[in-house]
C-alpha cells in the first residue's frame, strides 16, 4: 500500500535485504522519512535463516571486521553477542589436498601468505600471475582456497589484484578478522528491522513495485536482474559465483572436521555450531558444505561431489544424520572482478534523476554482503544530500 509523504522528505527503498535495511536505517538516521517495500512477506533476503531447531542459513553467515560495513554494525550494536569456537574445536580445521585432509596447507601457500606488501595487477587473471611466483600447482591451490568467498570454480580466471585482495583477507599473516554473531545473520537482521521500526520507518512487506514512485528520491535494493526490469536497464549485469550447497546436522562425534578448505575442487566445510551451540540440539552438530559448480557441469552433478567431500570431513554422516538440505547459489554471491576489472567498473550507485543502486554486485569495496551494506550507505548519503538540494532551491541532477 502506498501512502502519500511530503515531496521534500521522502526516500523510497525497494528491497528488505540486508542492503535495504541498511539503507532505510543510515537514511532515517540522518532525518529522512522512509518506505521500505519487500516484495516477500519476511525481511532479511539473503541473510535470513530458517526457523526451527536448526537454524540453517539461506546465505554467508560469518562477518570479516576489517572494513567499513563492520564497523557501521558494531556502531549499532546488530553484531553484539559474538560466538567463538573453543580452542579444542579450532584445532579441528584442515585442507583437503589430493583427496586426503591435512592440518596444514601445502608449504607453498604458506610462503604466500606471508608475503605482505605484494601487490597483484588488475588487468592479469590471478593463476597466470601466482603461477610465475609460486607455480602452476600452488597458483590453483590458493585460487581453490579462497573459493569460499568467491564461489566460482574457476577462481583462477578472476583480476590477480581482486584474488590476492581476498587471499590475504583469508589466508594473509594477520589473524583473521571473522566474527559469528549467534544466531547468525537472522539475529543482525532482526535487530535491524527494530531499529529501523524505532527509527519510524514504514515497512511495509508483500509489496511489489513495478513503476518507481515520483515524490522523492529511491533507493533500488535489489538483486541486479530485479533491478535491470525494474530500471529498464540491460547495463545491470556482473559477474558472480555459482556453487552447491548442503546443510547438514549430525550427532556429534569426535571425528568430525569442523573446517576445511578443499584446495582439489573449491570447496569448503563449516561448522555453525561450533561458535553457537544455540542453533542445533543438544549434542548434535550443524554444517554447512559448500561446491562450486563447473561449466557445463549439472547441479546434481555439483552435489554428487559435495556429497563426496561431506564423507571426508563427516566420516559416517549420512548415518548420523538429523538434518539436512540441499540447495544451489547462482547470480547472488556477490561481485566477481575479471582481469581489467575493479569494484569501481560495477555498475553505479547513483543512476541519475535521484534513482540510487546498492546492492552486493554494485560499484563500492568489499566482498559478497559487505558490499552491499557499503552501497547502501552511499546510497543513503546521496539520497539524503538530494532532499537537502530540493529543500534549498538546488537543482536535482
Amino acid at each position: 500500500m502506498w501512502r502519500g509523504h511530503e515531496m521534500s522528505n521522502h526516500i523510497t527503498v525497494i528491497g528488505g535485504g540486508i542492503a535495504g535495511l541498511t539503507a532505510a536505517i543510515a537514511s532515517a538516521e540522518a532525518g529522512a522519512s522512509v518506505t521500505v517495500h519487500e516484495a516477500h512477506h519476511v525481511l532479511g533476503g539473503r541473510g535470513r535463516a530458517i526457523a526451527g531447531e536448526y537454524v540453517a542459513h539461506e546465505g554467508a553467515h560469518v562477518f570479516y571486521a576489517d572494513g567499513p560495513h563492520y564497523t557501521w554494525l558494531k556502531r549499532r550494536g546488530f553484531v553484539a553477542g559474538l560466538g567463538w569456537p573453543s580452542p579444542a574445536a579450532a584445532t579441528r580445521m584442515g585442507f583437503r589436498v589430493g583427496g586426503r585432509v591435512r592440518k596444514a596447507p601445502p608449504v607453498g601457500m604458506l610462503r604466500a601468505s606471508v608475503r605482505r606488501g605484494l601487490t597483484a595487477p588488475v588487468d592479469i587473471d590471478f593463476r597466470t600471475w601466482a603461477g610465475a611466483r609460486w607455480g602452476e600447482t600452488v597458483a590453483e591451490q590458493m585460487a581453490n582456497g579462497i573459493s569460499v568467498t568467491t564461489y566460482s570454480a574457476d577462481t583462477g580466471s578472476l583480476s590477480a589484484a581482486f584474488v590476492w585482495g581476498l587471499y590475504q583477507r583469508v589466508f594473509g599473516a594477520r589473524v583473521p578478522a571473522v566474527r559469528f554473531v549467534r544466531g547468525g545473520w537472522q539475529t543482525v537482521v532482526n535487530r535491524m528491522v527494530a531499529r529501523a521500526t524505532e527509527l519510524g520507518v514504514v515497512i511495509e512487506t508483500g509489496s511489489r513495485v513495478s513503476q518507481l514512485p515520483t515524490d522523492g528520491p529511491v533507493i533500488v535494493a535489489t538483486d541486479l536482474p530485479a533491478a535491470r526490469a525494474l530500471l529498464r536497464d540491460d547495463s545491470l549485469t556482473w559477474t558472480s559465483g555459482f556453487a552447491a550447497l548442503l546443510d547438514i546436522a549430525v550427532t556429534s562425534s569426535r571425528m568430525d572436521r569442523n573446517l576445511v578448505f578443499d584446495l582439489d575442487c573449491g570447496g569448503f566445510h563449516e561448522s555453525y555450531t561450533m561458535q553457537d551451540d544455540s542453533i542445533a540440539p543438544a549434542g548434535e552438530s550443524l554444517f554447512q558444505l559448500q561446491m562450486p559448480i563447473r561449466t557445463g557441469e549439472s547441479r546434481r552433478d555439483a552435489h554428487t561431489r559435495l556429497t563426496a567431500f561431506a564423507d571426508t570431513v563427516l566420516p559416517g554422516w549420512q548415518q548420523r544424520a538429523t538434518f539436512q538440505r540441499t540447495a544451489s547459489a547462482k547470480g547472488r554471491t556477490g561481485a566477481l572482478d575479471l582481469p581489467g576489472q575493479t569494484w569501481r567498473d560495477r555498475p553505479a550507485i547513483d543512476r541519475g534523476n535521484n534513482i540510487y543502486l546498492t546492492g552486493d554486485m554494485v560499484a563500492a569495496p568489499g566482498m559478497r554482503g559487505e558490499i552491499a551494506i557499503n552501497s547502501a550507505v552511499r546510497a543513503a548519503e546521496l539520497a539524503t544530500a538530494a532532499l537537502h538540494s530540493r529543500s534549498v532551491g538546488v537543482p536535482a541532477r
